[in-house]
C-alpha cells in the first residue's frame, strides 16, 4: 500500500498496520513497532503515529502494556476483548 501525502496520514498508517497484522507480518502475540518507530518509518510526527496506533487498538487487534509495548491480540484474546 502506498501512502498518499495529500490525505490524512494516520488512517493510511493504521490501514498498513492492520494489513500487516492480517497478513501475518505481525503475528498474534508479537510485539509491534513503537510509536517512535512507526513515526520514523512513515516520516510523520509521533502524535500522528500515536493516533494510527489508537485506531488499530480501537479495532480490537492490539493491546498495550504500560512500559512494555503494544502486542497483537491472539484469537482467544479477541473473543473477550
Amino acid at each position: 500500500m502506498s501512502i498518499d501525502r495529500t490525505r490524512a496520514m494516520w488512517p493510511q498508517i493504521a490501514a498498513v498496520i492492520i494489513e500487516r497484522i492480517r497478513n501475518g507480518t505481525y503475528p498474534p502475540g508479537s510485539k509491534i513497532p513503537s510509536v517512535v518507530q512507526i513515526a520514523n518509518e512513515f516520516g510523520v510526527v509521533n502524535s500522528t503515529a500515536q493516533r494510527a496506533m489508537e485506531s488499530v487498538r480501537a479495532e480490537g487487534l492490539t493491546r498495550s502494556e504500560a512500559g512494555m509495548g503494544t502486542y497483537v491480540l491472539r484469537p482467544e484474546e479477541t473473543a473477550t476483548a
